[in-house]
């Protein structure tokens, strides 16, 4: 496995301005209270404006999984998009307006009749932000980083999720640098469906590849 640094402040909390806005008792812990020192001297210092560390907590906040949803249904109703998408998820996701504040890559893995992907943080927990915001919990912790290399298949059938033997997973590690979206194969049922009847079917769960899309 290819050791990889994470800057992307993975353990990020936001609340800032929990201090006298009538928290009663509320006090900030120790990181909270370097975050907002180190936000003060960035402003005092003239490296940023007074409001650029509340618009960059809003665009993060803006993030849900929605947008990748977006993408998928997008994939699955033109050829010629799933086509970019899988040479450049980054480019293709910003052909949908869908803006990438880090410098990280974006790579689509296709689930197929005979590959099903399966995404996770060995490290830590990077993960596709700017398409699906706020990773789970469950993705964080050490048991699903571990077991989701060496035993890739029980994981999944506790998800419910049974692969055939004869399909082959595969699982991609997240980086710094390089991030991953699962591909969903779409359900059966779903021909008639429009792009936005789509996407209200495809899950968080889907795109990290520990579920298939289903219709209920």
């Amino acid at each position: 496995m290819t050791k990889h640094r994470h800057n992307d402040d993975e353990e990020h909390h936001h609340e800032l301005a929990a201090a006298g806005t009538g928290a009663g008792d509320y006090v900030p812990g120790y990181f909270e209270m370097l975050e907002m020192t180190i936000g003060e001297l960035l402003v005092e210092k003239g490296l940023i404006a007074a409001g650029e560390i509340r618009r960059q907590i809003e665009v993060l906040d803006s993030r849900t999984p929605a947008l990748g949803a977006k993408v998928v249904a997008r994939a699955w109703t033109d050829p010629a998009f799933k086509a970019r998408l899988l040479v450049d998820g980054r480019a293709a996701c910003e052909e949908l307006g869908i803006s990438f504040y880090d410098d990280t890559a974006l790579i689509v893995l296709e689930n197929t009749d005979t590959v099903h992907n399966l995404i996770v943080c060995t490290l830590c927990s990077c993960y596709p932000r700017p398409v699906l915001g706020l990773p789970p919990d469950w993705y964080k912790l050490k048991p699903y980083r571990a077991r989701a290399v060496y035993e890739p298949r029980t994981v999944l059938a506790e998800f419910g999720t049974i692969i055939p033997d004869d399909v082959e997973v595969r699982v991609s590690d997240s980086t710094a640098q390089v991030r991953f979206l699962v591909l969903p194969k779409r359900p059966k049922g779903s021909e008639n469906f429009n792009e936005e009847e789509l996407a209200a079917v495809v899950t968080r769960d889907a795109m990290i590849g520990v579920v298939p899309v289903e219709i209920r």
